[in-house]
């Protein structure tokens, strides 16, 4: 059964919105909002099978190089309020421009540059709107932007997150696109490098309002993850492979991994399935 879309009230910059399409032009479809606001669709993504007009169309909406809002059905590597790891393709005077996933990239005012960018470099920003002309614009200066308020989180919340910087705790990372978190280091099992999209678990809320979280859940559930983190290690200090499978014998499996085959099995099927690693024919190797 297939989603039923909602027409947006009206057309927000920045983010994904569903709209009617309209009308066609020779420059494309004109989709538009509850409010009878309209926005060009360009031929370039218009598959004229799979978009009857009238029907609904989840596009996002950014502005042109002419300040006009224009719909797209390719989606950005991050929208407005989210954190994303962005190459820088042009540097002026004024700022930076940084691919985003989109035909225009993206500005980076020089007022929100917390260093000197290198063309070709990769840093994390933020998407932002700038309210006076419309423009979605990136910024280096994230700290105003973290969410203090803990009220709702507790231990073992799961959390979406993106590694932000390496320290000498560990790494700091952006959790749920607003609170600020740390992973740290005698805790990690795996490899972890900035820029990286985690799911983590909320180990312990803080009073200043940061969290310390972790890469496995914490308790009850703290067995299989230990599990996990003796897997990896192995893996890693092996060079991210190891000559295992589900097949291997059981008195093998205790003697290199200290683990029972029952447990060794559901913990490689958990290993899997959160794409930490692959399994090979007579292997399995660290992703």
């Amino acid at each position: 059964m297939s989603e039923l879309k909602i027409q947006n009230e009206q057309i927000k910059i920045g983010e994904v919105n569903t709209l009617k399409i309209e009308r066609d032009t020779d420059f494309g479809y004109y989709l538009s909002a509850k409010n009878y606001e309209e926005v060009l669709l360009p031929n370039v993504y218009i598959m004229e099978d799979e978009m009857p007009m009238g029907s609904l169309l989840d596009v996002f909406v950014y502005t042109d190089s002419e300040d006009r809002p224009v719909a797209s059905t390719k989606m950005p590597y991050a929208k407005l309020g989210e954190y994303g790891y962005f190459t820088v393709v042009d540097y002026k005077t004024y700022g930076a421009f940084v691919n985003w996933g989109l035909p225009k990239d993206l500005f980076v005012p020089l007022s929100q540059q917390k260093e000197y960018f290198n063309i070709g470099k990769k840093y994390i920003l933020r998407i932002c709107l700038d309210e006076q002309t419309g423009r979605l614009y990136g910024t280096q200066k994230i700290g105003k932007y973290f969410n203090r308020e803990t009220k709702g989180l507790h231990q073992n919340k799961v959390m979406d997150a993106i590694v932000l910087a390496k320290t000498p705790l560990g790494y700091k990372v952006i959790a749920d696109n607003q609170y600020e978190g740390m992973l740290f280091s005698n805790e990690i099992f795996e490899n972890v490098k900035v820029g990286d999209r985690k799911k983590v678990y909320i180990k312990t809320v803080r009073k200043d309002g940061k969290l310390d979280l972790s890469l496995q859940p914490i308790g009850k559930n703290a067995k299989i993850s230990e599990a996990e983190g003796t897997i990896i290690q192995l893996l890693k200090e092996a060079d991210g492979i190891v000559p295992f499978t589900y097949k291997s014998d059981a008195e093998e499996i205790k003697k290199v991994f200290g683990l029972s085959k029952k447990n060794f099995k559901r913990t490689l099927t958990e290993l899997i399935e959160n794409k930490r690693i692959e399994l090979l024919e007579d292997s399995i190797k660290l992703l």
